[in-house]
C-alpha cells in the first residue's frame, strides 16, 4: 500500500507503516483515544519520531476512507440551536408541522439547554437572549408545557437579558409574522434599496454579500407583512409590556449622529409604507417586482438562495407571500434545498447552516499532499478532477464592487452557489491544486492561473483581502437600524490576506512585487500590541497569528525579525499545561480572553504550524504541542473535539467544522515532519 513518497524520511515512514503492530492500530474498531503518557517516561528522539510518524499514518489512513465516492470530501457543520427553533416557528407560520419532525427538533432543542435553563451560541459559551428567547418560543409552539421546569428556567434567563425588546432585528421581524410583535416596531427594509445605484455614496452593493441574500427577501416579506397569529403568546417575556420605550430601537444620546439619522430615515419608511398601503406609492410595484426578479435569478445554479438557511428560509417565506405555490417549480426546489440541510434521526433532527464540500476538500487534499501522499494516489486525482469541475465560469455579483477585466473563475464554499464565487475559498482551492496534478495537467494549469488572476483582482485599497467582496468596508451601514447582526461588511482581514502571501510564496512571487509589499504592509498594521493577530474567519487569535506566520514563512522572509518573534512569542505564552492550545469565541466579544479555553485538536494544529515557520524542530513548545496531539488521537485516526472553533459572524454566529479536528492535525505533523527532514538535511551537509 503505497501512500508516500519513498525518499529520504518518507523511506523511514514506509517501513513503519509496514509494521504489523501499526497495521494494527490502522484496523483497529476502537477509536477510543489512548492514554496519555506517563509522566515519568519521556520519549528519547526515535520513539518520539516513531510515535509521530505513527501518528502521521493512522491520520491520513483516517482521511483517505472518508473520501466521498466522487472524490470530495465534506463535514458536518454545527451550529447552535437558532436554525432548529426557526423552522418550529416556520412551520407554525406556515401551518404545515409535522408533529414527528416536530418531536425530533424539540428534542434536539432541549439537549443543547445549558444548566441555568438558557441556550448559548457556542460550546461552553454563557446563555444568549436571542438563541434563549428564539428556544422557549418553539418549545412553546411544540406544546411543551410552560410550567415544565425547564421552561421556568428558561424564561428565567430571558426576563434576565430583558426579554423580547432586547432581540435583535431579524429575530423580531420573525416574531412580526406570528404576530408576537407589533411590526410598527420593526426597522423596514424597503424594496427600493435596490434602486439606489453605485451612484449614491451608499448602496445596496455596499452591502456584504450575505446581508444582501437575506435583505432582498425581508424586503419582500416587509412589504406584504404576511402576519399569521399563532395560539400562544409571549407575555410573559415582555417585562415591561408593549411599552414603546422598550420597544423601539434606543436612540444615539448624541443628537447628531448616523444612527440618529437612519432612525429618522425609518420613520419617513413607515410613512411611505402607510401611503403604499393606501395605493399611493409610485415605485413600490416597480421596487417588488426588481426585488422578486433577483432572486429568482439566483436560485438558478445555486442550492437554495445563496446557499445558506437564512436566505433560503426568508425566501421560502416571500416566494408564499408573494403567492407562489407548494407546487410552484421554484417553491419546491427551494423547499427541497431547505429539507436537505437536516439530519434526521430517530429521535433528533439537526439542521446546517450550509455544506462545505469545496473547502473541506481543498483542506484535507493540502493536509495528505503535505503529509507525504503522493499527488499520483488516485484519491488525490479524483480530488483534484472534482475540485477543478467546481471552477466558476460566471460574472456573478462580485463585478458590482470589482469591475476589473478580469476572466471570471473562483470557486465556493457549497456545492452550488453561482452568483458567490469567493476569495477565501479559492485561495485555498489553488493551494490544493498546486500540489495534485491530474491526466490533464495543461488543464489543471490553465484553471489554476485563472483562478490566481482572478483572485489577485480583489485586493483591498489597505492592501488587504477580503472573503467575498472589494473594499466592502463602509462602517455608516453598520448604523442602519436592521444591522445588527452584525454582517453588514465583509472587511479584508489578516488571516485571508496571509493566507494568499503563503499562496503567493509558493509560486515565487517576488517579494517586491507591488501587491504582497502593500499585503504585507496591512499585515503589519494589524498586529496587536502582544504580538497577535486577530482571526476573522477562524477561532481567532492563534487562528490569525498561525496564518501570519505560515505565510510570511511561505515568502522566505526573515522569520528573525523581531515582529515575527513578537508573533512567536505570544503562541508559546498561551500554550496550556497538557501541550495544547484552545481559546474560545468570547475573544470576540472580549480580547481580554484570548489565548485561553480548553485545547483543542484544531486550535492546537494551527499553534504548531505557526511555531513550525520558524524551522526549529527542537522547540519544547513545539514539541509538546506535537506530543499533544499525538497522545489525543484516536486509535482509528480521528481527533475528538466539541469546542467550536469557526467564525461565522463574530458575536453572533458561530461554526463547529467537523472536518477540522481531523484535518488540520495532519497537516500540523506533516509540516512537522519537513522542518525535522530540513534539519536533517542541513545537519548532514554541515557533517559533510
Amino acid at each position: 500500500m503505497e501512500l508516500f513518497r519513498i525518499s529520504g524520511a518518507s523511506k523511514f515512514l514506509y517501513s513503519i507503516f509496514r509494521k504489523p503492530q501499526i497495521v494494527a492500530v490502522l484496523t483497529a474498531s476502537d477509536s477510543r483515544t489512548p492514554p496519555p503518557p506517563s509522566a515519568a517516561h519521556v520519549p528519547g528522539p526515535n520513539q518520539f519520531s516513531e510515535k509521530v510518524q505513527a501518528a502521521l499514518q493512522r491520520s491520513q489512513a483516517y482521511l483517505l476512507s472518508e473520501q466521498k465516492p466522487e472524490g470530495y470530501w465534506v463535514g458536518e457543520l454545527m451550529v447552535d440551536s437558532t436554525l432548529a427553533s426557526d423552522m418550529i416557528v416556520y412551520h407554525h407560520w406556515d401551518g404545515s408541522v409535522d408533529a414527528e419532525w416536530q418531536r425530533k427538533a424539540v428534542n434536539h432543542i432541549f439537549s443543547m439547554q445549558l444548566p441555568d435553563g438558557g441556550w448559548n451560541i457556542y460550546h461552553g459559551g454563557p446563555s444568549e437572549v436571542n438563541a434563549t428567547i428564539k428556544a422557549y418560543l418553539a418549545l412553546k409552539l411544540a406544546g411543551v408545557p410552560v410550567r415544565d421546569p425547564r421552561m421556568l428556567k428558561a424564561r428565567e434567563v430571558a426576563l434576565h437579558f430583558g426579554g423580547v425588546p432586547r432581540m435583535n432585528t431579524f429575530s423580531k421581524l420573525y416574531l412580526a409574522l406570528i404576530g408576537l410583535f407589533p411590526w410598527e416596531y420593526v426597522p423596514t427594509i424597503p424594496c427600493e434599496v435596490l434602486f439606489i445605484g453605485k451612484w449614491f455614496h451608499v448602496n445596496f452593493w455596499d452591502m456584504s454579500n450575505w446581508s444582501r441574500a437575506m435583505l432582498v427577501p425581508l424586503a419582500i416579506i416587509n412589504h406584504f407583512k404576511p402576519t399569521r397569529p399563532v395560539t400562544v403568546t409571549l407575555d410573559e417575556l415582555y417585562p415591561e409590556g408593549y411599552h414603546e420605550r422598550d420597544l423601539a430601537l434606543p436612540p444615539d444620546p448624541d443628537k447628531i449622529s448616523f444612527r440618529n439619522f437612519f432612525l429618522w430615515l425609518d420613520r419617513l419608511h413607515k410613512l411611505a409604507e402607510w401611503f403604499s398601503e393606501h395605493g399611493i406609492h409610485p415605485f413600490r410595484k416597480a421596487a417588488l417586482n426588481k426585488c422578486e426578479k433577483w432572486m429568482l435569478e439566483r436560485f438558478k445554479g445555486s442550492d437554495g438562495l445563496a446557499a445558506i438557511f437564512p436566505a433560503m428560509l426568508n425566501s421560502v417565506i416571500a416566494l408564499k407571500a408573494l403567492g407562489y405555490q407548494n407546487d410552484h417549480p421554484v417553491l419546491k426546489r427551494e423547499l427541497q434545498e431547505l429539507k436537505r440541510l437536516q439530519h434526521e434521526t430517530a429521535d433528533d433532527v439537526r439542521i446546517e447552516p450550509c455544506f462545505s464540500p469545496v473547502w473541506d476538500t481543498a483542506i484535507v487534499a493540502i493536509c495528505l499532499r503535505e503529509s507525504g501522499v503522493p499527488a499520483d494516489h488516485p484519491a488525490m486525482k479524483k480530488c483534484a478532477d472534482w475540485l477543478i469541475e467546481k471552477e466558476i465560469r460566471f460574472a456573478g455579483d462580485w463585478v458590482h464592487k470589482n469591475p476589473a477585466k478580469v476572466e471570471p473563475s473562483g470557486w465556493v464554499f457549497e456545492y452550488q452557489n453561482t452568483w458567490n464565487p469567493d476569495v477565501d475559498d479559492t485561495a485555498m482551492v489553488l493551494l490544493a491544486l498546486r500540489l495534485i496534478p491530474t491526466d490533464n495537467t495543461q488543464r489543471r494549469d490553465e484553471v489554476f492561473q485563472r483562478g490566481m488572476k482572478w483572485m489577485m483582482t480583489f485586493q483591498c485599497k489597505d492592501g488587504g483581502w477580503a472573503a467575498f467582496d472589494k473594499d466592502c468596508t463602509k462602517n455608516i451601514l453598520e448604523k442602519v437600524p436592521f444591522a445588527d447582526h452584525n454582517a453588514m461588511l465583509d472587511p479584508e482581514c489578516a488571516d485571508i490576506t496571509a493566507r494568499i502571501l503563503e499562496l503567493l510564496g509558493y509560486e515565487n512571487w517576488s517579494r517586491d512585487h507591488r501587491q504582497i509589499r502593500d499585503a504585507i504592509d496591512y499585515v503589519k498594521e494589524q498586529q496587536e500590541d502582544d504580538g497577535s493577530w486577530y482571526g476573522r474567519w477562524g477561532v481567532n487569535y492563534i487562528y490569525g497569528t498561525w496564518q501570519v506566520l505560515r505565510g510570511m514563512r511561505a515568502l522566505k522572509w526573515n522569520m528573525s525579525e523581531a515582529w515575527l518573534q513578537r508573533g512567536k512569542a505570544w503562541l508559546e505564552s498561551v500554550q496550556r499545561e497538557d501541550g495544547g492550545w484552545g481559546e474560545r469565541c468570547n475573544t470576540y466579544d472580549d480580547p481580554v480572553f484570548k489565548g485561553q479555553g480548553p485545547s483543542t485538536a484544531s486550535q492546537t494544529a494551527w499553534a504548531v504550524m505557526g511555531l513550525c515557520a520558524f524551522d526549529d524542530p527542537e522547540n519544547s513548545a513545539l514539541k509538546h504541542g506535537i506530543e499533544y496531539l499525538c497522545h489525543t488521537q484516536n486509535l482509528d485516526g480521528s481527533w475528538t473535539e466539541h469546542e467550536t472553533t469557526g467564525t461565522g459572524f463574530p458575536k453572533v454566529f458561530y461554526l463547529k467544522y467537523d472536518m477540522y479536528r481531523n484535518a488540520w492535525p495532519l497537516l500540523a505533523l506533516g509540516t512537522y515532519q519537513q522542518i525535522c527532514e530540513r534539519a536533517a538535511a542541513k545537519k548532514d551537509g554541515a557533517a559533510k
